[in-house]
């Protein structure tokens, strides 16, 4: 299932997408994609549905974060090795684990702000997991069945921020818009492996980033486990688990994102994202 959230910004409804691509609302059978709703129990239920009994959403409603209400937005750091290649650093024994705050979501589509003064805004296309049920001292083994789903995810990053204020990458990851996701949450039977995942961004039409989830240093199997050992997931938590090599700060010369840029990113089979850049007032 491709489970959607449309409407304005703090007022989406939960939606579903049918065989033609129309989004069919669920407003009657969910009150949203968040928290128990993410449960294999409800989940099953939206699945047996017959989806030509829904009413069609018309026009072209703005699509919103595929999952509200998020807990914690959980990221992993230098998670492919040729992006830490590109980023200077050393692959890391274990995941690097990192805070996003939850302010910084917004929709797929939405327009991402380029904070005051950042002359070294940058992107990473990531793919994202979305946590469906508890979880807490998890195997590897078991891991991917606490996933309710998977998406595409744009984990904007101000690089003086992140690497010059004190060593907190959280001050760079965190700006309003710095967080979009979707459009579709992607349920976790539909994505077969998680691990044979292609994805790219492009920044005016230029691919700059074009990978596969392949070259994981850590699995998604084995990031669920290691964040379980050390704090509860829960219903709606998003984990974004690293980009590939080919952001702007790893370019020779390095190019970073200015006013009117057009990004473009997606992950095989969790749809596309498109964003425009404006400075902020």
């Amino acid at each position: 299932m491709k489970l959607v959230r449309f409407g304005e910004v703090n007022a989406e409804a939960p939606g579903i997408l049918d065989a033609d691509g129309n989004i069919r609302d669920l407003s009657g059978v969910v009150d949203d994609i968040a928290g128990d709703a993410l449960s294999d129990e409800v989940l099953a239920k939206i699945a047996a549905l017959d989806l030509s009994s829904l009413p069609v959403v018309q026009g072209d409603p703005r699509i919103g974060a595929c999952v509200g209400n998020v807990g914690k937005f959980v990221c992993v750091g230098l998670n492919y090795s040729d992006h830490a290649a590109e980023a200077g650093m050393p692959v890391p024994k274990e995941p690097v684990i990192f805070m996003k705050a939850t302010s910084a979501i917004c929709g797929p589509n939405d327009g991402i702000e380029i904070p005051r003064g950042s002359v070294t805004t940058d992107w990473e296309v990531e793919l994202g997991v979305v946590i469906g049920k508890h979880a807490k001292y998890v195997s590897e083994e078991d891991a991917l069945t606490y996933v309710a789903g998977y998406c595409v995810v744009n984990d904007v990053s101000e690089r003086d921020s992140q690497l010059h204020r004190s060593g907190q990458w959280v001050k760079g990851k965190s700006a309003d818009t710095f967080g979009p996701i979707g459009p579709w949450l992607v349920t976790r039977e539909e994505v077969e492996d998680p691990q044979n995942l292609s994805l790219y961004l492009e920044v005016n039409g230029h691919r700059y980033q074009d990978g596969s989830t392949k070259t994981m240093v850590f699995g998604v199997a084995q990031v669920i486990s290691h964040l379980s050992q050390f704090m509860s997931l829960q219903p709606g938590d998003v984990i974004s688990t690293g980009t590939p090599s080919g952001v702007g700060m790893g370019q020779k010369p390095q190019v970073y994102l200015k006013p009117g840029d057009k990004i473009e990113l997606g992950v095989e089979g969790l749809g596309v994202q498109k964003q425009v850049t404006y400075a902020a007032g």
